[in-house]
């Protein structure tokens, strides 16, 4: 009895003991830096939790929860007040080329000419203040908003200057336009053989026409001149003012080299990078090996850089003909695309990934291309004894219906950007045929087997604003609302009779059915991003413990109808609890 009373008695102990540290955690205040009040706070945790008001301290979240319990919780010098506004967790592009951005802003841009000649003209400008001899660079062009939708020729810039390179990247970044002086600088002539997974596309004659496609970009691009370190650091100030201003606080970025990871370590260490970084090495060669020597680059920089996965390709792009197709072309007989990479390279690059501590990214976009990664993603998983690898694959844009399920099946992370959806639709059928583009951009046939997508832009392929990507992944429409019916499809999209035999994919969207819920479009650009970089922990949601980093908003993300969702604008941008921008001083 004596002992049971020693017990009873220490049990008693330890229950005081508890309520004290409670009472001490709930009615003693803690610090913080700031309390944000007045907003509503879209947590996107696992609850779907919805804040009043966050706690934070130094770069993290102390806590979030009703404005009473963030007050009697929490002591702050400073109180901000959000005036009933959004916020939601720091934005994440998925899938972007941040170090082109800046370099696109740098050059001519050619994103929404209405034409070869409208083309030429912008290059034209830059010509006339460039000296001769210099190279002129620009970026953007697309053969599918011109009336002849036929590729340029280098004629039409050899009219502009026969003493200036010209080097044109398309709006994909798979094929190139160049001029007459350009070919010439790179010995280009009519003997030229097409390089493997590459094109040249000729004239009548078998002369080069100007345009190279995907592997083919190659035989000029090794000529162009170097960029200067001052040039890098500005592109890199450009990309990172012009992301924050879209409340993205981070991107995973598709294709890096060593260079440009020493250019980002610099930034990071001389306190100028106010952004967060997850890279994949872009392809084998000199940087790859590197890596497999020394292991990933993990939260560099007070997570600002990690480097822990490997990019490959698979094909080419759909606009340019150049993604692999089971079946030819609907609109060009005879061609499947092309194959930039030979499935044993592909296997051997997997499985040096999977020995090494690596993730794989892969970009695939036409049919034979995701079914020849997944394939080989599936033989590697098979090989390997590891767990929690999340393969990706990066666009898996056209897709045979007996594929799908398989991304669930082998746990593969599909990676796919919205915006592409909404710039390809216009001609995507006339490349696909009716049968086949039911496959394409399917993003609810690939929910319903349980997986979650990541959602980038591709930028500087698509805009970088991740409001156009949630816009159109919940609407599937362009910036005009079409389509709205089958009507809108056929007067404005190259599209066969399908549209009228099935009207209903056209009701109020473009294959309507395939278009995703407002939470779902969202949590593609913050929780499901984080988690496709094994970032969870860190990032994507609004939870005690995970980095500061939100983004107040304009208006009610998750609310406000489609249409307003366009005109929404970023108020703050703060990442790891500081404010990076504010529209009050950047109007």
């Amino acid at each position: 009895t004596s002992r049971m009373s020693k017990e009873r008695k220490l049990l008693v102990g330890i229950l005081l003991v508890t309520l004290i540290v409670i009472g001490l955690v709930e009615f003693i205040p803690r610090a913080a830096d700031t309390i944000y009040v007045n907003a509503r706070f879209y947590t996107m945790d696992a609850d779907n939790s919805v804040g009043e008001a966050m706690a934070v301290n130094g770069d993290r979240i102390s806590g979030i929860g009703s404005r009473s319990s963030i007050e009697r919780r929490f002591k702050a010098n400073k109180i901000v007040d959000l005036g009933g506004r959004t916020v939601l967790p720091g934005l994440i592009d998925a899938h972007a080329h941040f170090f082109s951005l800046g370099l696109a802003r740098m050059t001519v841009d050619l994103l929404g000419a209405q034409s070869e000649r409208e083309a030429a003209e912008r290059v034209k400008q830059r010509v006339e203040r460039t000296s001769p001899g210099q190279w002129i660079r620009g970026r953007g062009w697309d053969q599918n908003l011109w009336t002849s939708k036929q590729f340029p020729t280098h004629e039409t810039l050899d009219k502009i200057s026969d003493s200036h390179p010209v080097y044109l990247t398309r709006v994909d970044g798979h094929a190139v336009w160049v001029n007459k002086k350009a070919l010439e600088v790179a010995g280009i002539t009519k003997t030229t053989p097409d390089p493997p997974g590459g094109r040249i596309l000729r004239d009548g004659s078998g002369n080069p026409s100007g345009v190279f496609v995907d592997n083919a970009q190659q035989l000029v691009a090794k000529h162009l001149p170097g960029i200067s370190d001052a040039d890098a650091i500005e592109a890199l100030h450009i990309a990172v003012k012009e992301c924050l201003s879209y409340g993205l606080t981070g991107v995973q970025d598709m294709g890096v080299d060593l260079k440009e990871i020493e250019y980002y370590k610099r930034l990071i260490d001389h306190d100028d990078f106010p952004f967060r970084i997850y890279a994949a090495v872009g392809g084998m060669g000199e940087t790859w090996d590197r890596f497999m020597k020394d292991g990933p680059l993990l939260g560099y920089g007070n997570n600002r850089l990690t480097v822990r996965s490997l990019k490959l390709y698979v094909d080419g792009a759909l606009g340019s003909r150049g993604a692999a197709l089971i079946e030819p072309y609907n609109d060009d007989a005879g061609n499947r695309g092309l194959t930039v990479t030979s499935e044993e390279q592909l296997q051997k690059a997997v499985d040096e990934a999977l020995s090494h501590g690596f993730q794989v990214c892969t970009h695939a976009i036409g049919d034979r291309g995701n079914n020849i990664i997944l394939n080989v993603y599936d033989k590697a998983l098979k090989r390997h004894a590891v767990s929690d690898v999340r393969l990706r694959v990066e666009h898996a844009q056209v897709l045979h219906p007996d594929d799908i399920p398989r991304f669930k099946k082998l746990g593969i992370v599909p990676s796919m950007q919205p915006t592409h959806c909404t710039s390809d639709m216009y001609w995507a059928e006339a490349r696909l045929g009716p049968m086949r583009v039911r496959g394409a951009y399917a993003w609810r046939s690939l929910l319903k087997t349980g997986v979650v997508i990541c959602g980038g832009s591709d930028f500087p392929v698509e805009h970088p604003n991740p409001i156009f990507g949630i816009y159109a992944a919940c609407t599937r429409q362009d910036k005009e609302g079409r389509p709205q019916n089958a009507s809108d499809v056929v007067n404005h999209f190259q599209l066969s009779t399908a549209g009228l035999t099935d009207s209903s994919s056209f009701d109020g969207g473009w294959y309507v059915t395939e278009r995703m819920t407002r939470e779902e479009a969202v949590r593609c650009f913050t929780s499901w991003a984080a988690w496709g970089a094994f970032e969870e922990n860190l990032k994507g949601t609004l939870e005690k413990g995970k980095l500061a980093d939100f983004v107040v908003f304009s208006s009610d993300v998750m609310t406000v109808p489609s249409k307003e969702l366009l005109s929404t604008k970023v108020e703050t941008t703060v990442v790891g609890g500081k404010v990076v921008y504010s529209r009050t001083e950047n109007p």
